[in-house]
């Protein structure tokens, strides 16, 4: 005799579920791939924390934060790629963290944390570089208040429109976004390398690597600025089911855009400490605009400004793409409300999923600062998303082997192990932020019994009885 709770699927389930007939094309290849990857992970973000990171440090040392950061992207690329991998579904954690602690049961308390954190999360960072977006138009035409909240606002409302078409075309305007972006660091860079000053770069003031409680503390605040920079590493994996080929570009696709990212970064950083001073750069509003005033004068430097809105409008193009697939794949699973589940009847994409999203980072845009939403979307991410996964693979190793996975994460587990603790101490550098992470969780937690409840799912299903062959 076997005991088994209605509603849930075995432990041992053998692999995922077959995909549910959702209609999503796979129209995205490697070149889209690493596109939205990249213009996800520049955004807004080097543009407004440049001068945070430096002042965190206290000096040129700053860059180690910039490496720190692009060493644990790199360390949690390996939980990505070999899940997104076996994995390449819509929704992208949604389903790794399901099939990761069983479907059955705290699979589905894990998956539907991630949603639920998502309504939070995912407007925050939208609204973040929507924020930033309207901080750096002010270096063009001084705003107030009001106004600053309408360009916020206003960019949301924008890139939600120029998403509601087919992913094809999608995938063509991403690339576009893309060259602006390259284009954009790669300008900024040369402007630095042809004007470079050694000295000025590498101005260690005394005890820059005292290696004290004091350094790892700013470091750990720099760092929390640094990840958040290099964050979209993964978000081809929220659209691993309009991926070709996913089970070789979507590891490719990970590591090619970090490794590009960091080049481009640390180039970036560099150039910039080499022509603004750096105890003048950590108080710089617009240190992207003052390195290029102080390279070519103000018409140049109101150029780039206007640069780096591409940039920031760009990321967030990208990041509410990505999100939008998680609450429709939680919907078409079953563990959602089921109207998130709906694809539009001719452009075949969760239309309402991406409204709601959007309606909701526009509230955040017009409500937050820069700063609380920038510890906010870490402090609530985390522990579910990323200390979560890199769990989860090793769970899912348990439960699969080895020989199943497209990808295999090298030296397996030293990587996810790192990439535990990494996340850890950085979910404590977010400081009195870590409260609120942990109160949504909470949060979630009820939301997700009440919904079994009413459902009657794991853990209020009924017991029956399986009679044994």
């Amino acid at each position: 005799m076997l005991t088994t709770p209605d509603n849930a699927a075995p432990e041992e389930t053998e692999g995922i579920p077959p995909e549910h007939p959702s209609g999503l094309e796979r129209g995205l290849g490697l070149k889209e791939a690493v596109a939205l990857n990249m213009i996800e992970i520049v955004g807004i973000g080097p543009f407004v924390v440049t001068s945070l990171v430096i002042k965190a440090m206290g000096g040129p040392q700053a860059l180690i934060a910039w490496v720190g950061g692009a060493v644990l992207a790199t360390l949690d690329a390996f939980v990505w790629s070999e899940l997104g991998a076996a994995m390449p579904r819509a929704g992208g954690t949604y389903v790794f963290l399901r099939e990761a602690y069983g479907p059955g049961r705290w699979g589905r308390l894990m998956s539907f944390l991630f949603v639920w954190q998502t309504f939070v999360q995912a407007p925050l960072s939208i609204a973040s570089a929507s924020i930033g977006f309207a901080r750096y138009a002010g270096y063009l035409h001084p705003l107030s208040t009001l106004e600053a909240k309408t360009v916020s606002g206003g960019l949301v409302v924008f890139l939600v429109v120029l998403l509601y078409r087919r992913i094809t075309t999608i995938g063509k305007i991403s690339v576009l976004l893309w060259i602006g972006v390259v284009g954009t660091l790669l300008w900024l860079i040369w402007g630095g390398a042809s004007h470079f000053n050694r000295k000025m770069a590498f101005d260690f003031p005394p005890g820059a690597f005292s290696l004290s409680w004091v350094w790892f503390a700013g470091l750990g605040a720099a760092m929390v600025n640094t990840i958040y920079s290099y964050w979209g590493y993964y978000n081809i994996c929220h659209l691993g089911g309009e991926i070709r080929d996913p089970e070789r570009n979507i590891p490719r696709g990970i590591f090619l855009s970090i490794l590009g990212i960091t080049v481009l970064y640390l180039a970036m950083q560099i150039s910039i400490l080499g022509v603004v001073p750096w105890r003048e750069a950590q108080n710089s509003k617009f240190i992207v605009s003052t390195f290029v005033e102080r390279l070519y004068g103000a018409h140049a430097a109101q150029a780039a400004t206007w640069m780096v809105l591409w940039v920031a409008l760009a990321s967030v193009f990208s990041v509410l793409l990505g999100y939008s697939r998680v609450p429709y794949s939680a919907a078409v699973d079953g563990n959602f409300f089921p109207i998130f589940g709906r694809l539009h009847p001719s452009k075949h994409f969760p239309h309402i999923s991406l409204l709601v999203l959007g309606g909701l980072a526009f509230l955040f845009s017009v409500t937050l600062k820069l700063e609380t939403a920038i510890a906010g979307i870490l402090a609530m991410r985390l522990l579910v998303q990323f200390i979560g996964q890199a769990v989860g693979v090793i769970l899912l190793r348990r439960r699969w082997g080895s020989a199943r996975l497209p990808f295999k994460m090298w030296l397996y587990p030293l990587p996810a192990v790192l990439t535990i603790f990494g996340w850890a101490w950085l979910f404590w550098q977010t400081g009195t932020a870590r409260k609120w992470g942990l109160a949504e969780i909470a949060l979630g937690a009820l939301a997700f019994l009440i919904w079994s409840r009413k459902m009657r799912q794991w853990p209020f299903a009924k017991e029956v009885v399986l009679k044994s062959e």
